[in-house]
C-alpha cells in the first residue's frame, strides 16, 4: 500500500474507533442542528479532529477541507477532503449504515481515497492508477447490461426541497425499468458499494464535496463512470451525481434528462 494511502487508512481507523465507542450511547451525546434535516454530534467533531491530527502530523503543509471545521489553507496543490461521519442521521438512530470518507486531491485530481465502515469493518481504498480494493481484495463495478435486473442507489434531496418534484419525476422514470431502488442514507457508502458491484448505478441531487470526493476515485479505479447530470465532470461543483458501469451510467442519464429544470442542467 502506498505510504500516503496508509496514513489515510490509519486516520480512518482512528475515526472509526471513536464512532464505535459511542454507537451504543447515542442518548448521552450532544447533538446540534446545523440546518434543516442536518445534524452534527460531538462524535462527528471528535472523529474529524482525530483525522486532521493524523494528516497534519504526516503532511503539515497540505490543505484540508472538512465537513465540520471547514477549510484549512496550505499548499493548494494538495487538498484532503474529509467527511468524518457520512450518515450522521443513521448513526444517531442506531441504523448501521455510515462511514468515514477521506480523499486526497493533487492538483484538483483525485489521487487517494478511503471509505471506511467501522461497524462492518469494511475498508474501501483506491490509489490513482492502482485499482480499487475492499479489505485488500480487488473490486470492480458490476457487469449489468443496462437497467434490466439492476439495483440503483439514490438519496432524497432533503436539504434542497425545491428539487423534490424534479427528483420524484426522475424516480418515476427510473423505477419501472429496474429491479429496485435503495436509499440507505450514506452517499459515500453508496458510491463504495457501486465500486464493489453491490449497486449497479446511483444518482443524487445536491451532494457536498466531502460526500463525493473519495467515492469518485473508487468508482473510476473499479472501472466505472461518474459524472454530473450532463455526463461531464462538474459533480464536485454542482453536487449532482450519476454513476454506474458504462451502460447503467448512460441509462440513468437518458432517463433523468427530460426532468432536469434549468437549475439542474450543468
Amino acid at each position: 500500500m502506498h505510504p500516503t494511502l496508509n496514513i489515510a487508512v490509519k486516520a480512518a481507523r482512528k475515526a472509526g474507533d471513536i464512532i464505535l465507542r459511542y454507537h451504543n450511547q447515542i442518548d448521552l451525546l450532544s447533538i446540534q442542528n446545523k440546518g434543516e434535516n442536518d445534524f452534527v454530534s460531538e462524535v462527528d467533531k471528535a472523529a474529524e479532529d482525530a483525522i486532521i491530527a493524523e494528516l497534519k502530523y504526516a503532511f503539515p503543509k497540505h490543505s484540508i477541507l472538512a465537513e465540520e471545521s471547514g477549510e484549512t489553507l496550505g499548499d493548494e496543490r494538495f487538498q484532503w477532503i474529509i467527511d468524518p461521519l457520512d450518515g450522521t442521521t443513521n448513526y444517531l438512530h442506531g441504523f448501521p449504515q455510515y462511514a468515514v470518507s477521506i480523499a486526497l486531491y493533487e492538483n484538483n485530481s483525485a489521487a487517494f481515497a478511503v471509505i471506511y465502515d467501522p461497524f462492518k469493518e469494511e475498508m474501501f481504498t483506491a490509489a490513482k492508477g492502482q485499482g480499487a480494493y475492499l479489505n485488500d481484495q480487488r473490486i470492480r463495478v458490476s457487469k449489468t447490461n443496462g437497467f434490466e435486473n439492476s439495483l440503483i442507489g439514490t438519496g432524497f434531496p432533503f436539504k434542497a426541497p425545491e428539487h423534490l418534484e424534479a427528483y420524484l419525476a426522475m424516480f418515476k422514470a427510473i423505477h419501472p425499468q429496474v429491479s429496485g431502488i435503495r436509499r440507505a442514507g450514506s452517499a459515500a457508502l453508496d458510491l463504495a458499494y457501486l465500486a464493489a458491484g453491490r449497486l449497479d448505478g446511483f444518482w443524487e441531487i445536491g451532494l457536498n464535496k466531502w460526500d463525493i470526493a473519495a467515492g469518485v476515485l473508487l468508482i473510476q479505479e473499479a472501472g466505472g463512470f461518474i459524472g454530473d447530470f450532463s455526463g461531464r465532470d462538474k459533480y464536485l461543483q454542482t453536487g449532482n451525481v450519476v454513476a454506474g458501469n458504462q451502460k447503467v451510467f448512460k441509462a440513468i442519464l437518458k432517463s433523468i434528462h427530460p426532468h432536469l429544470g434549468k437549475d439542474l442542467q450543468n
